[in-house]
């Protein structure tokens, strides 16, 4: 599997690996590009080639990124195991969560120098990507918006030691070359943010080509042009992008090692506290007290982590719930099964 065509695309050594004993010579390798709900498309080798449902997720439930081992008559017979994925929690009470894409290497997290721009939000963002392992790049559009738009760059790198955090016109195609350095061969790239904020103008400006957008809302004459379906794209650097429709808000599912590396700051100054049953609200004596008194620690990112944190908390109790109520439901299922099959057997 030494294709330039995959090589291009993201193959490497660690979905080489993966490969099980398959007459590759009937077989073939593909990722997925776009899920349409009753067929995928998939982009292998040869091209782009289009595949039932049922045929693509025949060894389980696929998504925008993964690869797939297909059969001659283009069955999945293997999907590789997942290097990264981007994940939130879906829409509901239960605590479900909703793949966005999967091995992506970059997450270009997009915002606008304009109302859209929130650190609490770029927060959530950072630590899904953090969580995923994805490398994380702050991309501040329509920088024509603000006054002082540096200003914003600076506070958007205070929110994780050493984040890559750009700033532009995405408009003006000659100040996206920067981000061209993360698209090369062989290297995935995820679009994420909130709708209206840019990222299809980003995604052409890198050469992604037309998507599939919304129209411009005519009301207030701002600009929407919101990507309405997720897929892959070919770039001509060599690499591939991903654009996520839109969202405002919402909620990280499963995340505790992305909220931990992205606040490490903050549980830092937690292990200085003298106090080992601390709750850490002010108390006398606390250590993150001290810390945002003396202006070591910003009220504002104490805050965001704490909210982060009992979202956490929360949507762990409603993934425990719900797999207590799985399990229940399981036994009474397996109860049903028996009670039948003895009334069967008794006449």
């Amino acid at each position: 599997m030494t294709s330039p065509t995959l090589r291009a695309i993201g193959w490497n050594s660690f979905f080489e690996e993966q490969l099980a004993l398959h007459d590759l010579q009937s077989a073939t390798v593909a990722r997925v590009s776009a899920h349409h709900g009753s067929e995928v498309v998939l982009y292998g080798k040869a091209g782009e080639f289009r595949v039932a449902v049922q045929s693509a997720e025949a060894c389980g439930k696929v998504a925008v990124g993964d690869w797939l081992v297909l059969n001659a008559g283009t069955r999945a017979i293997q999907l590789l195991e997942r290097r990264t994925v981007l994940s939130r929690k879906a829409a509901g009470e239960e605590a479900k969560s909703q793949i966005l894409v999967t091995n992506v290497d970059t997450v270009f997290i997009v915002t606008s120098c304009n109302e859209d721009f929130s650190l609490a939000r770029l927060e959530r963002y950072l630590a899904m990507a953090l969580q995923a392992g994805a490398t994380p790049v702050v991309v501040l559009t329509k920088a024509d918006l603000h006054d002082n738009p540096a200003a914003l760059v600076e506070q958007a790198k205070q929110l994780h030691p050493g984040l890559a955090v750009e700033v532009m016109n995405a408009r003006k195609p000659e100040q996206v070359d920067v981000l061209r350095a993360w698209c090369g061969p062989g290297q995935s790239v995820a679009l994420l943010g909130s709708s209206g904020v840019g990222k299809s103008t980003v995604a052409s400006a890198l050469g992604a080509g037309e998507l599939a957008t919304g129209g411009i809302r005519e009301k207030d004459g701002k600009g929407r042009h919101t990507t309405t379906s997720r897929s892959l794209h070919l770039l001509p650097t060599g690499g591939v992008l991903v654009d996520n429709p839109g969202v405002r808000e919402f909620q990280l599912p499963d995340c505790e090692e992305g909220v931990a590396d992205l606040f490490e700051d903050v549980l830092g100054i937690f292990a200085e506290c003298k106090f080992s049953d601390c709750g850490h609200a002010g108390e006398p004596g606390c250590a993150v007290a001290a810390a945002i008194e003396s202006g070591e620690l910003d009220a504002r990112r104490y805050a965001s982590f704490q909210k982060l944190n009992a979202e956490q908390a929360r949507n762990s109790k409603t993934l425990a719930e719900r797999r207590e109520r799985e399990r229940k439901l399981g036994k009474s299922y397996k109860s049903a099964i028996a009670s039948k099959r003895r009334r069967r057997e008794g006449l």
